[in-house]
């Protein structure tokens, strides 16, 4: 079964199962202690941290391993935090970041601290000048990840280490999701990593904190891993994470570029997704993101379903849309950027991922989406472009399931504006009653709908931008929000 959602987890590499095997017989005494057992897992331990440290392209003595790249994360934040108290507590991140920062954010802003957070654009990536910008007198620590975890956007970090160094704040990188593809560059202070992503065991996490940067351990400490990350090591799963870790940079520096290969799966997948599927936005920078990584959404699709259909078909991906969401709140990642959220599909390939099975997707995936569409009540072999064509030649007998109500919109500046009444009900229900109606409207009137489903705020604007009608605005309503939408075409 083809497995497409390496960004999560990447399957387990061979050279860290023979290593985790291995260790398990040889890495099982404590390496603190002198005796001849002991001594041997010593070794282990510090050839681990050197070969992690190269990897990274960091001194040995910089670099800890911890119980998950969530817990490098925090420790990594609030240990600079802690240790620059006296400069400031403004913590600033991007508005991309992953949980573990937003949760750590959260945490600091509840005991008093400040948190400010940098804008992206569209693709997802933020501009070095606006990250100056946000750095003030009181600045802490700066966060940034090197390349995102659900659109595969590759931050600017050299010069966001650069620009930060010269004003005298610490960068933490989030590496997690390109330690994988090399060292990070630029005069960064704090990194964290994660084993998972790199094809290594789970429960294994990396901090660097190098020489020159103030750090203060947080919490109950104790002497292993420099009082960093406190508690007896897992040294069979760090054994088998830094091998693996050399291992892939291994075979990409001395053999065939898997990179370049799975990044020409990634371009056909970009290029082919739009051909083969009506009414995709393809997500993330075109050009500054990981090789192995490729996000679109659907229009008109809910995203649980869609997952679970491709699921059946073979194929695991992931998803960042609210409709598969406990939630019921798209991804803070999609929003911030400002792009469709329904229907969401994440695609990131694995070392080795067949060019065949790629195709398959590309094969799968059209009747997959027209299947989950028909079911919503799309119109069956139309696009959202002809879905509203339909509507206007039906007449007065085709009427949307949602509640419609020709009486004028509240607050609308026309005097024919049509209200859909989509609450309670999820997305992409709300916008599938939008195209339903929208034609039967003059142009230049407005429809108005009704949602209180979170994903409205991004999908209705979405929409507008790929049907070509004009997004009036959001207004307070008396459940939800009201969406204003003035047709054009």
């Amino acid at each position: 079964m083809p497995y497409f959602d390496a960004a999560s987890a990447a399957p387990l590499h061979p050279v860290a199962r023979d290593a985790l095997l291995a260790s398990l017989d040889e890495g099982w005494a404590d390496p603190a202690r002198l005796y001849r057992e002991g001594r041997r897992a010593r070794l282990l331990l510090d050839a681990a941290r050197e070969a992690a440290a190269e990897a990274v392209g960091c001194r040995p003595d910089e670099l800890v391993f911890t119980p998950s790249g969530t817990q490098a994360v925090h420790s990594g934040i609030f240990g600079a935090l802690a240790a620059r108290r006296r400069v400031g507590r403004r913590l600033l991140h991007s508005a991309v970041e992953h949980s573990a920062v937003l949760h750590a954010a959260a945490v600091h802003a509840a005991a008093g601290g400040t948190v400010s957070e940098v804008a992206v654009d569209r693709a997802g990536r933020v501009a070095a000048e606006e990250v100056a910008a946000a750095l003030q007198a009181d600045t802490a620590l700066a966060c940034l990840q090197s390349a995102n975890h659900e659109v595969g956007t590759e931050q600017p970090v050299e010069e966001v280490a650069a620009l930060c160094r010269e004003a005298g704040v610490p960068l933490l990188v989030d590496a997690a999701q390109s330690l994988l593809w090399g060292k990070v560059p630029g005069p960064w202070s704090l990194l964290a990593g994660s084993a998972h992503k790199w094809g290594g065991p789970p429960g294994v996490g990396l901090l660097v904190v190098r020489k020159g940067t103030r750090f203060s351990p947080q919490g109950p400490l104790d002497e292993r891993e420099s009082g960093r990350a406190p508690g007896f090591e897992n040294l069979p799963a760090i054994v088998a994470a830094a091998a693996s870790l050399r291992a892939v940079r291994a075979a990409a520096e001395s053999g065939p570029d898997e990179g370049a290969r799975l990044r020409g799966l990634v371009e056909t997948i970009r290029a082919r997704v739009p051909e083969l599927v009506p009414d995709v936005e393809v997500v993330g920078d075109p050009v500054h993101r990981l090789p192995h990584m490729v996000t679109f959404s659907c229009l008109y699709v809910d995203g649980e379903t869609l997952l679970h259909e491709l699921d059946r078909a073979g194929f695991s991906v992931s998803s960042g849309s609210s409709c598969t969401s406990s939630t019921l709140i798209p991804s803070h990642v999609l929003r911030a950027m400002g792009v469709l959220s329904e229907g969401n599909v994440r695609v990131s390939l694995p070392y080795g991922t067949p060019e065949a099975e790629v195709d398959r997707f590309l094969e799968v995936l059209p009747e997959t989406v027209r299947s989950v569409r028909e079911r919503l009540g799309v119109p069956a072999g139309e696009s959202a472009a002809t879905a509203t064509a339909a509507e206007d030649g039906a007449g007065a007998g085709s009427t949307p399931e949602a509640a419609v109500a020709t009486a004028p919109a509240a607050g609308s500046d026309s005097p024919t504006g049509m209200v859909v009444d989509a609450l309670g009900r999820r997305c992409p229900i709300p916008v599938i009653e939008l195209a339903k109606v929208i034609g039967l409207v003059a142009v230049g009137d407005t429809v108005t709908v009704l949602s209180d489903d979170e994903a409205a705020r991004l999908d209705i604007p979405a929409w507008c931008a790929m049907r070509e009608q004009e997004y009036v605005g959001e207004r307070a309503a008396e459940r939800g929000a009201a969406y204003v939408v003035r047709r054009r075409v």
